[in-house]
């Protein structure tokens, strides 16, 4: 009985340090973003051969009837409406002359894999100027810095909504220091708000890479120094979504990729 006993306590007890000891192991670590940037920080940084490096170049095709433009109205903040001569107009569609879409952000969301590239030292930079933000849509990697400015005579707060990242909201008045800040993680896309003025919103895509581009006044993009590879391109507009197309380049090839985007 003793013997006993005494076996039966040696099988708890080696229960008990198997359950403690259960699930000990490292998890996963989560992967962040787009382009394969779940990449540990210790992998090495990877670099492009120029001689090698490969373009995609494009444009943002809008079809269908040209949306009406919608004013902002500033007049009951007269430092807003007196910035202006003429009316502004809210730049959720703003479609050029040449019959493409401005402010369309196009990069590269897969294909890069684990790849680790190096944040770029120059700042990502956002003015509020005539109470709206400039630029509408912005880019950026993990690491690199952004600046927020203020050059208004009035008061202003830069108020970042993020999924992924942390969100704050920082009052900016006339004359004060830029605000200087970044993005932990990879997210597409960050929208910026003021809360002071309801009309200001810009919209920041942060990429564990360099590789991306924002189209402007004549609808073009270029996406330069690419390691020769296949990828998927993604084009993302505020309002109509994302599309993707399949691309494969070659050493030191440039090959356009088209989007038409239906209004």
């Amino acid at each position: 009985m003793i013997r006993t006993n005494w076996t039966w306590l040696l099988g708890l007890s080696v229960v008990l340090s198997l359950a403690g000891c259960g699930g000990g192991g490292e998890q996963p670590a989560a992967t962040e973003g787009a382009g394969g940037g779940g990449a540990a920080s210790s992998a090495p940084v990877a670099t492009v051969d120029p001689a090698t490096a490969a373009t995609i170049t494009g444009k943002i095709a809008f079809t269908g009837e040209k949306p009406r433009q919608v004013r902002v109205r500033m007049d009951a903040v007269p430092a807003c409406a007196q910035a202006h001569s003429e009316p502004v107009y809210v730049q959720d569609v703003v479609v050029n002359d040449n019959g493409t879409l401005s402010n369309v952000f196009v990069y590269v969301k897969e294909g890069l894999g684990d790849a680790r590239y190096a944040a770029p030292s120059a700042e990502a930079e956002l003015d509020q100027s005539g109470c709206m933000y400039t630029p509408h849509v912005i880019g950026m990697t993990t690491g690199q810095k952004i600046r927020f400015k203020n050059t208004d005579p009035t008061n202003h707060n830069v108020h970042p909504l993020p999924m992924s990242n942390r969100e704050w909201n920082q009052s900016q008045p006339p004359g004060s220091e830029d605000i200087v800040q970044e993005f932990a993680r990879p997210e597409v896309m960050i929208p910026v708000k003021c809360n002071v003025h309801p009309w200001m919103i810009a919209y920041v895509g942060v990429l564990p890479h360099p590789f991306f581009s924002v189209t402007g006044s004549d609808g073009s993009f270029e996406i330069k120094g690419l390691p020769p590879g296949d990828y998927v391109i993604e084009a993302w507009h505020e309002k109509f979504g994302t599309f993707t197309q399949n691309v494969t380049v070659g050493a030191s090839e440039t090959k356009a990729v088209d989007f038409s985007i239906q209004g």
